[in-house]
């Protein structure tokens, strides 16, 4: 398989994990298969969002994605920007955490910082969520400049040094995949570059013996969220039934599906996504005036593979 075919599986699998993902969010485990057992299920409307509308998961990604290529580098100043706008603009959805740290008032580089001064929790799966487009932009420029890349990006609103690294780890794993490899067999060679003081807790929770029921926290957390969509790519054998899994999961089903999305995407393309989906998937992009429909996201990560090609 291309690797722009794996790219695009990256960015329009999180978009589509999203939007099968968000009616479920918050609700019971299985609520997804009790409703629809047979495979593909369709989009649905559901917990205010229409058939295949993306939440602020893709919509953040989207804003990281254009500004990468707007810029041509990362330009960390200016990706914040784009936050603040949007979220200025009251979208449907947005992290209580991200919000709290877009509207301070705060500067780009003090924000997050301060707001985890004070609140002293800020390890969310924000970072995750927004990680597919920025990890295909890296990625040719190697495990290093790719998981550096991810933990400074969720640095912008997130001032938890493990938030950091799950996305450094998330960014590494589509790496390897966008390389045809097998990102579940590098999970150890990936964990060797996490930062000493998180590495035991990642080890944890993308272990091939860790299940979801053994996670201590809600979903919403960076640990249990990045564990969960390993492991919905480790146990299942396609794109499609890796989000059934995921979503199956409760919880967070949006943002949980997004990442699973992202990575099995990587894995598997975009080749097998049924139609319908790619019909019915749309991301509003408030405070830009537009909504971005697949052919928009494809071109989006054509354009991130070539812009950072070496």
């Amino acid at each position: 398989m291309h690797r722009t075919h794996r790219a695009i599986g990256a960015v329009v699998g999180s978009a589509l994990g999203d939007a099968l993902g968000a009616p479920y969010e918050f609700g019971p485990a299985n609520a997804f298969s009790q409703r629809f057992p047979t495979t593909p299920a369709p989009m649905r409307p559901g917990g205010g969002w229409d058939e295949g509308e993306a939440t602020d998961d893709t919509q953040m990604a989207v804003l990281v994605a254009e500004s990468l290529l707007d810029r041509g580098r990362l330009d960390l100043p200016d990706m914040f920007e784009r936050f603040v706008r949007w979220a200025a603009s009251d979208p449907k959805d947005i992290g209580l955490q991200t919000e709290a740290v877009l509207t301070s008032g705060d500067p780009w580089d003090m924000a997050a910082g301060i707001h985890f001064q004070g609140n002293l929790r800020a390890a969310g799966n924000g970072g995750l969520m927004r990680a597919a487009p920025s990890a295909v932009f890296f990625a040719a420029e190697g495990r290093e400049a790719t998981m550096e890349a991810g933990r400074r990006i969720t640095a912008l609103t997130h001032g938890d040094g493990a938030a950091w690294e799950g996305t450094a780890i998330l960014h590494d794993l589509i790496r390897v995949a966008l390389d045809g490899e097998d990102p579940i067999g590098a999970v150890p060679q990936t964990l060797a570059h996490v930062r000493p003081r998180h590495r035991e807790r990642y080890a944890r929770v993308l272990d091939p013996g860790w299940h979801p029921d053994d996670a201590t926290e809600f979903n919403g957390a960076v640990w249990p969220c990045l564990g969960s969509a390993v492991w919905a790519v480790r146990t299942t054998s396609g794109f499609v039934d890796a989000l059934r899994a995921a979503i199956d999961l409760g919880g967070d089903t949006d943002t949980v599906a997004a990442v699973t999305g992202a990575l099995a995407g990587a894995v598997y393309g975009v080749a097998d996504v049924p139609d319908p989906w790619r019909a019915a998937l749309h991301v509003p992009l408030p405070g830009f005036g537009r909504v971005l429909r697949f052919p928009e996201l494809r071109g989006l990560a054509e354009r991130l593979v070539r812009g950072r090609a070496l």
